[in-house]
């Protein structure tokens, strides 16, 4: 029988390091505490954990999922690949984090394919200082930030008026100071304009009875713990408590004389936002078209933008896909307890404008004398150089000298994500023009036969006019998930030949599904 051994927080921190090979931060083991992934221990005041507990949770979820993975994709998958070593932090570094973005790959796996090293799997360089990179399916401009920092000239190209602004807000160059002062101003107008309402007053006594509320009902960790270990029928617990705690949230509505609904929903930002968050996006908004510089003025939307994702009237277990509005509290299964929806957009507000500042002068220190510029257009059919021209002279006599060295882009996967639609409050807010119809693959098209051929065109398309303005010895890299095995077929479409694949497994996905999930990683040449 093994000694039941008790860790404190930073014990436990150093254990967990030297376990998995890795930096595990107190904050990581503070998160399995506070999820009911180990169990909180506590002598003379100080939080414990178990070391076969712990032991345990990491063998379960670290160690072996390595093999159970390859069990059910395939001995081929390339763990390395992974980037399993590499923090969310580390994931989402400076501005590539600046929006949520559906369905974007990581930075590392850019850089891996891109930069100047070579390994066991990487055998050659691709692209060095000074070449040009293009993304024909640009999304929210990881490839192009990846470029700046390598010294390499990147162009992007998507179809959507929105994630163009996106990609080009995080390569963008700022007046910081001016950029600070411009929100700040903001800041100080909507704070004034919400005193003239009860949201306040309404929020400060909601959370009181909340709190209240959830420490009797729902301790912090021991509720979770008990969850986790089968102790507690979370859904119908936490139904009867849902339904406890709606009529102390139907008292505070009418006593405050809260308005939830709107009185239209012929919108997506008509539907999915309270009242009173409404009024004050577009509030905001009315101020952001007074700011005279055009740069400021687009990066200080995609702040607004941010903030109106995370205040839409959905559950916080939902934020990747909704599914119905919520205007009333609700038990919530990601935090374990009675949440409510949002009435004010002020706080995310104010810690979106101040992340943003931090990540683009992190971005400064990184970024090189290079150019960067996503364009607006169907990559099937655009004049590259005529296109570039018109935005960026300077840069279109580079690419016009040398042309582009090759591609690294993740194309839309059939009948998957409705592109335009994820941001849709963005375009109604904005008054963006949707192209849903030239998107390539959209959900709404679904997985059948003709919207297999017509992804199938579509990509081949692309590549076939990208190829007009790539050199002759270019190396394109393509991201996908192939289950319907197009792409061989799609070369062949394209006069280009598959020269190497890379399976790669995908770890940390937006969508609930946590299972074994991988991409192909294709890398084609002119035949």
């Amino acid at each position: 029988m093994i000694e039941e051994e008790f860790l404190d927080v930073k014990q436990a921190s150093n254990y967990a390091s030297e376990l998995l090979g890795k930096h595990v931060t107190t904050s990581n083991i503070n998160y399995l505490i506070q999820y009911g992934r180990v169990k909180k221990y506590v002598e003379r005041g100080n939080t414990l954990v178990s070391k076969i507990e712990l032991l345990s949770y990491y063998n379960s979820y670290n160690g072996n999922r390595e093999s159970i993975w390859k069990d059910q994709l395939g001995s081929d998958l390339n763990w390395a690949l992974s980037f399993d070593q590499f923090k969310e932090a580390e994931t989402t570094k400076h501005v590539h984090r600046l929006h949520p973005y559906k369905g974007k790959f990581i930075p590392q796996l850019v850089e891996y394919f891109i930069d100047q090293h070579t390994d066991e799997f990487k055998k050659e360089v691709f692209f060095k200082p000074g070449d040009i990179i293009l993304d024909p399916f640009s999304g929210s401009g990881t490839t192009m930030v990846q470029a700046s920092e390598l010294g390499i000239h990147a162009i992007g190209i998507d179809i959507s008026e929105f994630n163009a602004m996106i990609a080009n807000s995080k390569v963008g160059k700022y007046n910081l100071y001016t950029l600070n002062h411009e929100i700040n101003v903001i800041t100080v107008h909507l704070k004034d304009y919400i005193s003239d309402s009860h949201i306040i007053e309404f929020e400060e006594e909601l959370l009181k009875k909340l709190n209240e509320f959830n420490n009797q009902y729902f301790p912090v960790p021991d509720f979770k713990y008990k969850v986790r270990n089968k102790q507690i029928n979370e859904k119908a617990y936490g139904l009867e408590k849902e339904n406890n705690f709606i009529g102390i949230y139907n008292e505070l509505v009418s006593k405050y004389q809260i308005k939830l609904r709107q009185d239209y929903k012929e919108k997506f930002i008509d539907k999915w936002f309270i009242q009173n968050v409404r009024d004050e996006i577009d509030f905001v908004n009315h101020q952001i078209d007074k700011i005279e510089d055009e740069n400021i003025r687009r990066i200080v939307r995609v702040i607004l933008s941010r903030t109106v994702r995370s205040c839409r009237a959905t559950t916080h277990a939902d934020l990747a896909t909704i599914y119905d509005p919520v205007i009333s509290t609700y038990y919530c299964s990601k935090h374990g307890k009675i949440c409510k929806p949002l009435f004010s957009i002020l706080k995310w507000w104010e810690s979106y404008s101040k992340d943003t500042l931090k990540r683009l002068y992190q971005f400064d220190g990184l970024r090189t004398k290079t150019y960067q510029y996503c364009l607006t257009g169907d990559s099937r059919t655009i004049d590259l150089f005529s296109s570039l021209k018109l935005i960026n002279p300077d840069f279109y006599d580079i690419v016009k000298g040398k042309k582009i060295k090759g591609i690294f882009s993740s194309p839309p996967y059939v009948g998957l994500i409705d592109y335009h639609e994820q941001h849709a409050y963005a375009y109604d807010l904005f008054g963006f023009k949707r192209q849903d119809e030239l998107e390539i693959g959209p959900l709404f098209k679904g997985q059948g036969r003709e919207a297999k051929e017509s992804y199938l065109k579509g990509i081949s398309d692309v590549l076939n006019n990208a190829l007009k303005y790539l050199t002759d010895d270019c190396d394109v890299f393509l991201v996908a998930n192939d289950k319907y095995n197009l792409y061989p077929t799609i070369a062949e479409k394209s006069g280009m030949k598959i020269v190497n694949q890379y399976k790669r497994p995908v770890l940390n996905r937006t969508e609930k599904d946590k299972g074994a999930y991988s991409e192909i990683i294709f890398h084609l040449k002119r035949k």
